[in-house]
């Protein structure tokens, strides 16, 4: 975001460009850590758009199309299928709190009403909902529900979902700190709030986890362990603008509710960039 509040497009390039640059393999655009939910609806689909059309077709973009409001996540979802977009993901409707029922009927609505490749995105501390294992079983009817990005926190359930779903759904870790183990025990790579700062590291140690290197990727792991920490101590993606701001990629700004990240955070975060080999350009 620019001082004024407005999206800063020429940052946003610059930051894709380097996302590609530096091994992402895709990019979500409009996730959390993207500040999707302090955009308008015209907002959100017009940075799609944008994002599609910069990225060009030299990795595969992912919108973010999930809402509480099924209407809504159904036409964010529409457009992004008209914008080019080579999958949505789509988070669990936050704050209403619905049935299971609930849940399978929004996500088997837009299933059936959109032709692209959509994930599923669970994610309970966010939403305060939680999708089942019985709900994910009943939605691999829908062959272009492909994915599903778990952010439980808890590897057991990655673990099990790789077990129960590997074979039909490609499973995605949405805990940077659980990422390592859920790859070396099958699961299709993570969808990241780490490679936002660190995308070489993260990218590589991804690769080595993907190739059953085992030893190469707990020894990046490792190196990354403070960023996966730290880049919590505040909501996302408060840590993650800040650590961006520090190394000369994004200006400070945010839009209300968020704001900078605190004082008494901004040193773990310095050290941790430091842990990892990032220079920053700014003194905390």
């Amino acid at each position: 975001m620019t001082e004024r509040g407005e999206i800063d497009l020429i940052t946003f390039e610059r930051l894709l460009d380097w996302h590609i640059q530096s091994g992402t393999n895709a990019i979500v655009v409009v996730g959390t850590t993207g500040e999707s939910a302090t955009l308008s609806p015209k907002e959100h689909c017009e940075l799609v758009r944008h994002c599609v059309s910069h990225v060009n077709q030299r990795v595969p973009v992912v919108a973010g199309t999930g809402s509480n409001n099924t209407h809504e996540a159904l036409e964010f979802t529409e457009d992004a299928a008209k914008s080019g977009a080579d999958a949505a993901l789509l988070v669990a409707p936050y704050y209403t709190k619905p049935s299971q029922e609930g849940l399978y009927q929004h996500f088997k609505l837009i299933a059936e009403s959109v032709d692209i490749p959509q994930i599923l995105y669970n994610v309970p501390g966010r939403t305060a909902c939680d999708i089942s294992f019985e709900t994910i079983e009943r939605l691999t009817e829908f062959e272009n529900i492909i994915g599903i990005k778990d952010a439980t926190g808890r590897l057991e359930i990655g673990l099990n979902l790789v077990q129960s779903f590997g074979e039909r759904l490609a499973v995605y870790s949405g805990e940077d700190g659980l990422s390592r183990e859920l790859i070396l025990a099958g699961a299709d790579g993570t969808i990241s709030v780490t490679a936002n700062v660190a995308p070489v590291l993260m990218s590589s140690m991804c690769s080595a986890a993907l190739n059953g290197d085992q030893a190469e990727a707990e020894r990046l792991d490792g190196v990354l362990e403070k960023l996966h920490e730290t880049l919590f101590l505040e909501g996302n993606p408060v840590p993650v603008k800040w650590a961006l701001a520090q190394m000369g990629m994004v200006g400070p700004s945010l839009r209300l509710p968020l704001v900078e990240l605190g004082p008494r955070h901004r040193v773990r975060v310095s050290n941790a960039l430091a842990a990892a080999g990032i220079e920053i350009s700014k003194t905390v």
